[in-house]
């Protein structure tokens, strides 16, 4: 398959278009598109974003049971027994600061929104150890409002689709939503989740094995040979690692 996208002539509004059909076609092959972290209401899914940092959602689901099951709202997070507490996040690395950002979170909501996780990102990024990114994942996920998610794979797309130059997850996130649709910036950023976890691949992407390959103008960065390119492809299990 011959690369069909000259991104250096492409006009602003092809880009858009380009952006868009790319949003879709992600869909189409990625139907089961979703986050993949287990919670219940705002505070776990904010709990667990939180955890999976610098940690895989496999491990982050695996631990939060426990976590869930023995702080269920915003005062049990802010009186939390230090050392009890950074036992149950040890697995998930950065257990200390992970702790130290669950105790300010906890403490923050009881302090200032009522105990009640906030549905407004200008006051999410106010609580500890909690950015854009994990704002978003919140926003969009616990409470309905679009939100572009800028994690690794999101980045690394963007650039590879070359709908940004930029490697500043804010300025990634601020071109995406100048090229898709409000309504998709939160499915759109589960789907090219799932798109990088599977497929796209940071070190070798699966390029033969890839349908979006006709809109990607970083065709052939990965081998091209469909066979080759399909040992590469990660099922559910070995994307969730």
């Amino acid at each position: 398959m011959a690369i069909t996208v000259d991104a250096s002539a492409e006009t602003a509004l092809a880009r858009t278009r380009r952006a868009r059909r790319i949003v879709r076609a992600l869909g189409e092959l990625h139907p089961d598109a979703r986050i993949a972290l287990h919670f219940g209401n705002p505070l776990e899914l904010l709990i667990a974003t939180v955890l999976s940092a610098q940690c895989t959602d496999k491990k982050v689901n695996e631990v939060t049971p426990a976590v869930f099951g023995r702080y269920r709202d915003a005062g049990a997070y802010a009186a939390a027994d230090r050392e009890e507490l950074e036992a149950l996040l040890r697995p998930t690395g950065f257990f200390r600061a992970k702790a130290n950002s669950l105790i300010g979170i906890g403490t923050a909501l009881a302090e200032r929104f009522g105990g009640e996780v906030p549905g407004r990102l200008a006051d999410l990024v106010t609580l500890p150890g909690v950015g854009r990114k994990t704002a978003n994942v919140v926003l969009g996920h616990a409470f309905g409002v679009p939100g572009i998610t800028v994690d690794t794979h999101v980045g690394r797309l963007s650039r590879r689709f070359a709908l940004t130059t930029e490697t500043d997850p804010v300025r990634v996130e601020s071109d995406l939503a100048g090229l898709i649709e409000r309504r998709d910036w939160t499915i759109a950023s589960d789907r090219m989740i799932f798109h990088g976890r599977r497929i796209c691949h940071a070190r070798r992407p699966a390029c033969g094995a890839c349908t979006i390959a006709r809109l990607c103008p970083a065709f052939g960065e990965g081998p091209t040979d469909p066979l080759q390119a399909a040992r590469l492809v990660r099922g559910d299990a070995e994307a969730a690692r």
